[in-house]
């Protein structure tokens, strides 16, 4: 049988994923004429910034380069050969000129088009790098020029719009220097960018999750699994619970389509052998700028030993809390302030979501130590109360709710909006009823704010939640949403189809907002998946549970059973992305165009 360049064979299918918590059998990295590349040190404030460019003037070219984190040389999409990319920083207030050119040779497997999507900037939507939306995209040879002034401040990142190319490499840390002095003080200053590395051919990866959605679950229940839960909760429960996750088909230990079975975890570019190391002095204080530029990946983060003060989220400050741990869904951004002391060493430990594997760095006084990298901790499971069935009490209506998309009668009450913020029995959207793309349907679902998610729950870590988070200005609007709009996440595990109201996005229309209008948007998530949603060129600042300001965010991560809501103020005139930022789901279908014009709604 023959391989693909990427070492699989034909289908795509026939090799299983090689179970593995150590991410990489080399260090990982660059390849340059199979000679060593450079290893960047990332930090911004201190010794060593080889790979950050600053200015305004930005000459960036996309092409491809091997790679090598699992022991096999494999192709990357990079810019200027790297990966990450380099680190860009701009100034608040400067106008930034940025010429892209596609470099990508005839024949890549990345295709012959791409772009960059600077993501959470404020810029005009023909900057936004959407191909189909903002522009066209950069077709081979043609080189792009972005213009557009720096309005904001803080710590973002930049990716591929076009097919898969983020999965391959092409992602990298934004760092805008603000006007006014910040609001806390540090020492030093370091990206700590956490991605997921393939061998796969991202196609061939997409094209396995449609074939074969759990592939990765290497975790599904057994006969020995039963007979213990016998044990412990008795065989009535037992047999009940197995019935009630056997008629919606799924498993309560799907928590990630795509885990460490196929992924390599990377931090800044080095697998946890490569241990990239943030060095520091006695005394001082770091600032530590997390950003997940992964595509499928939501990440709990530690240092053990070290407390993290949370000082920004999604660029924007926010009043410092103090934790042990955080979740970073993917394409979120948060800066922390750490003071390590007493010891020489300390590991960033990065375990991803569903507990298969990990990623480890070091802070350390000097190059080649190490401190202890803790054990992956338990593997979770999902609950009939984590998918907003209520818990077992309400079993019954989350057997309704499967029931409802297996040709039963539904549960839909039709659209209403304004149900507040979760109380009472959910209504759905007429366009799930019967809708083969919809598997499953939330029935009381609630915020979650006060709730770090699952894995985090009573682990004697005090773990970040997002009712945590609250920024460090009052609402920068003021005025009380106009209207409010209600979209649920919706999908079918097994044909590996996600959607908003169960419409994929080629076949809904752009939802359309009237210019400088407040509304409010309200997710609700009825699907077993952490859906991280993010609306491109304008904020998503988060509610409290009584409807109050909570925080401004570019992304807002949404846990199965959750529904939360948000304010938009829509000053930003034309077509815009809004869309799931697990990659795979996007391109399966859950996004939308958010169209911002005069009068149009």
């Amino acid at each position: 049988m023959s391989s693909d360049p990427f070492g699989r064979d034909a289908d795509g299918l026939s090799k299983p994923s090689r179970r593995r918590f150590v991410q990489g059998l080399a260090a990982g990295g660059a390849i340059a004429g199979l000679g060593l590349w450079p290893k960047p040190a990332w930090a911004l404030k201190g010794p060593g910034n080889a790979n950050v460019l600053s200015g305004t003037e930005f000459d960036l070219t996309i092409g491809e380069t091997p790679m090598a984190f699992t022991g096999r040389v494999r192709s990357a999409v990079t810019v200027n050969g790297s990966l990450p990319a380099p680190v860009l920083r701009w100034r608040e207030g400067s106008t930034v000129n940025l010429r892209v050119s596609n470099a990508l040779p005839a024949g890549s497997v990345h295709g012959h088009e791409t772009s960059i999507h600077w993501h959470g900037i404020l810029l005009p939507a023909n900057m936004d790098g959407v191909p189909g939306l903002s522009f066209d995209g950069i077709h081979r040879g043609q080189t792009y020029r972005y213009r557009f002034d720096v309005r904001q401040g803080g710590t973002y990142w930049y990716h591929s719009h076009s097919g898969f190319q983020e999965q391959a490499g092409l992602y990298g840390a934004l760092i805008i220097d603000p006007v006014e002095p910040e609001p806390f003080a540090y020492d030093r200053d370091y990206v700590v960018l956490l991605s997921d590395w393939t061998d796969l051919d991202p196609r061939r990866l997409f094209s396995r999750l449609k074939k074969m959605p759990m592939y990765d679950n290497h975790a599904l229940r057994t006969v020995g699994d039963f007979m213990r839960d016998a044990g412990r909760d008795g065989l009535a429960a037992t047999l009940a619970d197995r019935r009630q996750w056997g008629r919606m088909r799924m498993s309560p230990t799907d928590l990630s389509d795509v885990n460490a079975n196929t992924y390599t975890y990377l931090l800044n570019g080095s697998t946890s052998l490569g241990n990239w190391t943030g060095l520091f002095r006695g005394g001082e204080k770091l600032r530590l700028r997390f950003i997940n530029g992964s595509a499928m990946t939501h990440f709990d983060v530690r240092i053990p030993g070290l407390k993290m003060t949370v000082v920004a989220a999604d660029g924007q400050y926010v009043h410092p809390v103090t934790v042990d741990e955080f979740r970073i869904a993917t394409a979120e951004t948060y800066d922390v302030i750490v003071e390590p002391s007493g010891q020489d060493a300390f590991t960033i430990f990065a375990q991803d979501m569903g507990r298969t594997g990990y990623v480890a760095g070091t802070l350390a006084v000097r190059e080649g130590l190490r401190a202890p990298v803790p054990p992956v901790d338990p593997r979770p499971l999902l609950s009939m109360a984590d998918m907003g069935h209520g818990g077992m009490a309400a079993a019954k209506a989350g057997e309704m709710a499967c029931g409802a998309n297996m040709g039963m009668p539904g549960m839909d009450h039709g659209a209403k909006p304004g149900m507040g913020h979760g109380a009472g029995m959910q209504s759905h959207p007429a366009s799930e009823t019967g809708n083969p793309l919809v598997d499953m349907q939330a029935m009381s679902p609630v915020a979650k704010l006060d709730d770090p998610g699952i894995g985090l729950r009573d682990n004697g870590r005090k773990a970040l939640s997002y009712s945590m988070l609250k920024s460090a200005f009052d609402d920068p609007d003021g005025r009380e949403p106009g209207r409010e709009i209600e979209l649920h996440l919706t999908g079918h595990m097994e044909r590996f189809a996600w959607s908003f109201d169960g419409r994929k996005f080629a076949d809904a229309e752009p939802l359309r907002l009237n210019y400088g209008e407040r509304l409010r948007i309200v997710l609700v998530n009825d699907t077993m998946m952490t859906h991280p949603i993010h609306l491109h060129g304008m904020w998503s600042d988060l509610e409290d549970a009584q409807g109050g300001f909570l925080v401004r965010k570019h992304t807002i991560d949404m846990p199965p059973g959750s529904r939360r809501s948000y304010r938009v103020r829509a000053d930003a005139l034309g077509d815009w992305a809004y869309h799931c930022h697990l990659l795979y789901h996007m391109e399966a279908g859950m996004m939308r165009t958010v169209r911002v014009g005069e009068g149009i709604a």
